[in-house]
This record gives C-alpha cells, sequence and structure tokens, in this order.
C-alpha cells in the first residue's frame, strides 16, 4: 500500500531523512525539481573545501548512501521509486555541476537539461526506471539523466566555442 510521507517519517529513520533529501521530498509541488534544487549548495561546499578527488569520493559515498536509504524508504512508502524519495536528484545532479563548475548561467542550464532528461528518461533510463524495482535502480536512472545533460553540455561548450 503506497503510503504519504510525513514529517514524522522523515524523522523516523536516518534512511527516510536521506532519501526525502532532507525533507525536500516533501515539497507538495514539483518534490524532484525541489530536491536537484539541494545539490546546489552541496556542490558550492564541496567545490570551497575539497579538491576533484574529494569531490568524486563524496559522490560515490551519497550515491551508496542513496542505494540503501532509497531501497529501505522505497520499501516503507510501499513504492520502489516513490516520489518523495529524491536524493537521485541530489546525487546525480552533485555529479552533473562537478562537470559544471561554479558559473550561475552554466548551472542554470545544466539545471533545466538535467530536469528535462529526468522527466523525459530516455533510454536506457526508461528501461532502469521501468525494470529495476530497488533503491540501485532509483539512483541509477537519475545518473543516466546526469550523463545525457553532461553530454550536451559538452556538446554546446564545443560547438560555441
Amino acid at each position: 500500500m503506497k503510503r504519504t510521507p510525513t514529517i514524522a517519517f522523515l524523522f523516523g529513520h536516518p534512511a527516510h531523512f536521506i532519501a526525502l533529501g532532507f525533507g525536500a521530498g516533501l515539497s507538495p509541488m514539483a518534490p524532484g525539481t525541489v530536491g536537484t534544487l539541494v545539490a546546489l549548495p552541496l556542490a558550492a561546499l564541496l567545490h570551497a573545501t575539497v579538491d576533484d578527488a574529494g569531490y568524486l569520493i563524496v559522490v560515490t559515498i551519497t550515491f551508496a548512501a542513496g542505494v540503501w536509504a532509497a531501497d529501505r524508504t522505497g520499501r516503507a512508502l510501499g513504492v520502489a521509486d516513490h516520489g518523495a524519495i529524491v536524493w537521485d536528484e541530489v546525487v546525480a545532479f552533485l555529479l552533473v555541476l562537478f562537470f559544471v563548475g561554479t558559473d550561475p548561467v552554466r548551472q542554470a542550464f545544466a539545471f533545466l537539461l538535467f530536469r528535462l532528461f529526468d522527466i523525459v528518461k530516455p533510454p536506457p533510463a526508461n528501461i532502469i526506471d521501468r525494470e529495476w524495482h530497488n533503491g540501485f535502480g532509483v539512483m541509477a536512472d537519475d545518473i543516466v539523466a546526469a550523463f545525457y545533460t553532461v553530454v550536451v553540455l559538452a556538446l554546446w561548450q564545443r560547438v560555441s566555442a
């Protein structure tokens, strides 16, 4: 049975707090978009405090934590990829922001592209979303959206240079 998460649910288990993006997933409108925005201050903090290797290590750790958190929270909510689970957007957009850097215009363009690819889910993201009903599947389809975003950004940079 599909449950609707509440504030009490958010704080009921560390996995829920992570999976719901520190509460961003409770947004009544566009929780995935709100979750994606959570990555912006986190990326700024990472860019200011760690080198590139440290940034990628943090992304890897947050991905692994997301697999666990999304799986546990999805089971508790009765749906593997419940709309309130937004940690997948946070982590995938953190990865995009590693390549984009700190320029606000590039970040805004990357944000729009990432949201487009996350919503449209071009292959293989649509297959992962449809077939992989576990924490890894929840996280993986957004990594595909991040990949498409980075490729389009690279092509845009190449063409406009």
